[in-house]
This record gives C-alpha cells, sequence and structure tokens, in this order.
C-alpha cells in the first residue's frame, strides 16, 4: 500500500456545525475523513476532499475500524479533530441532578476522544509525528453547569497526552470555542428569552456586550483556529488549552 501523497486528517463529530466547519477547513491543504455515529447526516458533508466513514466513539472497536479503514485508503493519518460530543448540557443542583446523563456526557466526549487518539496514535509513531486537537468548551472554566466538568477533563487529556507523545513528534492541544454561532446558540438564546419575558435578540445582544470584540463568532473562525494547530509546521506548540472567544473570557492563564 503507498501512502497518499497529501496529509490525512479525521474529524470526530463530523457532522455536527463545528466539526463540518473544521472538515472544510483542513480540506484546503489535506484529504480529510469525517466521522459521527449516525452515517446518513455524513453524506451532506463528504465531497471531493472529504470522504465519511461512520464510527461510535462509545465502541473501541468502531473507532479502531474506522482507523484501519482509512490507512487502507490513504496509507496514513496525519491529523485527529476530536469534536464528538453531545451539544446539551446537564444542568441543576446536587440533588436533582442527572448524574447518568453526565457520565454519559463524560463518557462521549472525554472516553470518546481518548478512543480515537488510541486508534490514530501507532500510525503517527511510525510516521514520527502528527496532530491532535481536541475540542473542549468555555464551561469548563465556570461553574455554571456540571457539564463543565467534561471540558476541564478535556484540558488535563490534552496535557497528559502532549507528555506522553511529545517524544515521537506528536503534538496534542486543545480549543475552547467561546460563544459561536450555531442552531444550538439560537435554540439557547429562545429558552432564555422565554423564561425572562423578552426577546432572542436582546439576550444575545447582553453577551455580545460582554465580549471586547462585539460579536458573536463563526464557526469557521474555530475551523481557522483549529487548522492552524494541525498545520505539519506547528510543531513547537503542544499541551496548550487555546480559548477562541473573541476575548470573553477575563481570566488570565499561565
Amino acid at each position: 500500500m503507498t501512502a497518499h501523497a497529501e496529509p490525512v486528517a479525521i474529524v470526530t463529530g463530523g457532522s455536527g456545525d463545528i466539526g463540518r466547519a473544521v472538515a472544510a477547513a483542513l480540506a484546503r491543504t489535506m484529504q480529510v475523513v469525517v466521522t459521527a455515529r449516525r452515517a446518513a447526516p455524513l453524506g451532506t458533508v463528504a465531497g471531493a476532499r472529504i470522504h465519511a466513514h461512520p464510527s461510535d466513539a462509545l465502541d473501541q472497536r468502531s473507532v479502531d475500524t474506522l482507523a484501519d479503514w482509512t490507512l487502507e485508503r490513504f496509507g496514513r493519518i496525519d491529523v485527529l479533530v476530536n469534536c464528538a460530543a453531545s451539544t446539551a448540557s446537564v444542568a441543576g443542583s446536587i440533588e436533582d441532578v442527572d448524574v447518568d446523563g453526565l457520565v454519559g456526557d463524560l463518557d462521549t466526549k472525554v472516553g470518546g476522544y481518548l478512543r480515537y487518539v488510541r486508534a490514530v496514535v501507532p500510525a503517527m509513531k511510525r510516521q514520527g509525528g502528527g496532530r491532535i486537537v481536541n475540542i473542549g468548551g468555555l464551561t469548563g472554566r465556570s461553574s455554571d453547569t456540571l457539564s463543565g466538568m467534561r471540558n476541564v477533563a478535556v484540558s488535563h487529556l490534552t496535557k497528559v497526552l502532549s507528555d506522553q507523545l511529545g517524544a515521537h513528534g506528536i503534538a496534542v492541544n486543545a480549543v475552547h470555542p467561546g460563544i459561536v454561532a450555531t442552531p444550538h446558540l439560537d435554540a439557547v438564546f429562545a429558552r432564555h428569552a422565554q423564561a425572562q419575558g423578552t426577546t432572542p435578540a436582546a439576550i444575545a445582544a447582553t453577551y455580545v456586550a460582554e465580549i471586547p470584540m462585539r460579536r458573536i463568532l463563526s464557526v469557521e473562525e474555530i475551523a481557522d483556529a483549529v487548522a492552524m494547530l494541525a498545520a505539519p509546521g506547528m510543531t513547537a506548540i503542544t499541551g496548550q488549552s487555546i480559548t477562541v472567544d473573541g476575548g470573553y473570557s477575563r481570566g488570565i492563564y499561565l
């Protein structure tokens, strides 16, 4: 089997809004395999340089099959972008929280990310390097919702992986998107508006006022940050959790 001349990336959660944008951004410079649990939505993402293959983030054998399929078709895996996660947040007090739902979120996002990493790392080691980018979220830097636990875990996993894989030329980083324009965000604004007796536009305006750039970000801006970290020349940045939020986060992290 001859390795493909271009770099090859796998994007998990490829049928989601950020996953789609990441796939499109990476496809400018490499071949991209998009994956998600359900095959049907992937069909709308696939194109000349974007190839679809389903996999289940909760099943290591399914994830391994995806990696094997990619290697059989292209002969290499250079980039892994982990986007697979539930968009729902588990909220509420300790007394009434849905613990099973919270654990399920953690397994899908953190456990799933780890399963995909385990599947691609052997190939990256053989090739002498690679790039892994894990998508987290700003809830990991606040106590607003218990679901933020999964994003804290993403940052921790990213740091551990960077320590273990750096000697093999594999750079591992996390991207934490801020407030991004998606149908999910529209639904969140609508719920808040209904609860507060106002309009979604008014709710959006309160958030925009807190963003130094005075606008909500696009999925393409998140994707461009991911593409930067996935670039072959990005060899010295690893183990970092990078926030892409237009300045919304006010914390100073050294």
